[in-house]
């Protein structure tokens, strides 16, 4: 039983007013001895719902970026191995499962991918890609690239079967407001990184004017999205807008110049 990986595992979360989202994330993480709650300044119930949960420490950091909270959490773990979500995330009880029953072995990190849901319902595809969720504390780094973070994992990253749900609930309001200031940071990061190191995804967004056109497309059909009744037509205006902002920005500028 020693060389399990759960029971020396921290969970590791971000929060900033995610009571519409927080309790469905911690119920599916009874099983942690230690959850790591790194608030940014909530001012809504995220700190009382955190209260209800004995295994829920929180500590207050206030916000720089995504990578600099998430590696000022990893100083505060003492355990070998780090399971690090986000607030609007709630394991599969597959998933749980699949977590209680791994041993060490060389693998220094677990990715997994995501089904995607709007209110409760789930979608048959996203744009969301798969993510390095479970790594050796001592093995990762993390990094802002955009608006978003990535980590870093010095060694083998294996593959879990089981998925994470993503399930966003907070305000519509809240996610355009939000896309505002994403978009920005996002055509910060495309203008000053050198063309060669961008991906392809984020050399047609350079461009400006093919990536909503193609993401529209893309997420409606390709994904199947129009199978999804109004949750996939949400959704798939959702990455529309978020793209003809980040658009937006960059044309603004150069017509700015």
């Amino acid at each position: 039983m020693s060389d399990l990986i759960a029971p020396r595992t921290t969970v590791l979360i971000l929060s900033f007013n995610e009571a519409p989202n927080l309790a469905r994330c911690l119920e599916r993480l009874d099983w942690a001895s230690r959850i790591l709650l790194v608030d940014s300044g909530s001012t809504d119930e995220t700190l009382e719902i955190a209260s209800r949960y004995a295994n829920v420490e929180v500590v207050h950091h206030p916000f720089d970026s995504f990578a600099g909270q998430c590696n000022f959490g990893l100083g505060l773990v003492d355990t070998p191995w780090v399971l690090s979500l986000d607030a609007d995330y709630e394991l599969s009880e597959d998933l749980v499962r699949e977590i209680q029953s791994l041993r060490e072995e060389t693998a220094q990190g677990y990715s997994t991918t995501f089904i995607y849901r709007i209110h409760g319902r789930a979608l048959r595809g996203t744009l969301y890609p798969a993510r390095t969720v479970l790594y050796r504390r001592q093995a990762a780094r993390y990094r802002d690239e955009g608006h978003g973070h990535r980590v870093t994992v010095a060694g083998e990253v294996g593959t879990l079967a089981a998925p994470i749900y993503h399930d966003d609930r907070k305000p519509l309001l809240r996610w355009v407001d939000s896309q505002k200031r994403y978009a920005h940071i996002e055509a910060d990061h495309l203008l000053a990184a050198p063309r060669d190191t961008l991906n392809r995804v984020d050399r047609l967004r350079l461009r400006a004017w093919p990536a909503p056109l193609l993401v529209f497309v893309y997420t409606l059909f390709w994904k199947g999205a129009f199978l999804d009744g109004w949750a996939g037509w949400y959704y798939t205006l959702q990455r529309t807008i978020a793209e003809c902002l980040i658009a937006l920005t960059l044309i603004d500028r150069r017509l700015a110049k």
